[in-house]
């Protein structure tokens, strides 16, 4: 973890000013450069990769994490390349969401830019997430443990369903992760079950019975 969250923040006057110190490496910036452009060889699709940014504001940290991203894009010939400012990726993210494959970024960047796109394809309900390292990886919504919802049945199972699913495809179980993503697509499709968040009235264990009652016919 990089980025502001690894971050150290200071007051330097108190109750007047502060200062935030952001650490970006090279090593960092390369690591999760090559894991974008992996990601994007292996999925297919439109093997593309956009390397998100604000170097011409913050000229030696994003200026640092563009050129390590350049230096893996020449190593990867296969997959397009292009670098976009943070403000005009949040700007296409809306308009022309078809547009991108792969986006790679910092911490913070990432972090906002996902909720964005998750708003696009329905909401944070939809949206799985994975936090993946050398060789372990946790998988979970987007939207986290939500406590707001606990006990109360109305929160979207998809997220959730969906994490496992891309749990499946980094343990190499391609076929049973298809499967449940198709699963998921087809009670969202029929429309029977929905939560509260997709203009249903479906709770959330009767959403999740609906994908299950479809993954196993």
């Amino acid at each position: 973890t990089e980025d502001v969250y690894k971050g150290w923040e200071f007051e330097v006057v108190p109750g007047e000013a502060a200062v935030c110190l952001r650490p970006i490496t090279r090593r960092g910036s390369v690591r999760i450069a090559e894991y974008a452009f992996r990601l994007a060889e292996e999925r297919g699709g439109r093997r593309k990769v956009t390397a998100v940014h604000k170097a011409n504001v913050m000229r030696v940290t994003d200026g640092l994490f563009s050129r390590a991203c350049r230096e893996v894009a020449s190593r990867h010939p296969s997959v397009s390349f292009e670098e976009m400012y943070v403000d005009a990726c949040a700007m296409q993210l809306i308009r022309r969401p078809e547009e991108f494959d792969v986006i790679v970024t910092t911490n913070m960047f990432g972090d906002i830019l996902s909720d964005e796109a998750a708003a696009v394809v329905g909401g944070l309900g939809l949206a799985p997430a994975a936090n993946i390292g050398e060789g372990r990886a946790v998988f979970e919504p987007v939207h986290g443990s939500a406590p707001k919802h606990a006990g109360r049945g109305v929160a979207n199972p998809c997220a959730t369903i969906l994490a496992a699913k891309m749990m499946l495809e980094w343990l190499g179980e391609r076929e049973a992760a298809a499967k449940l993503e198709a699963a998921v697509m087809e009670a969202l499709r029929a429309g029977e079950h929905l939560t509260p968040d997709l203009g249903g009235r479906a709770s959330t264990m009767e959403l999740a019975e609906d994908v299950a009652r479809r993954l196993l016919t």
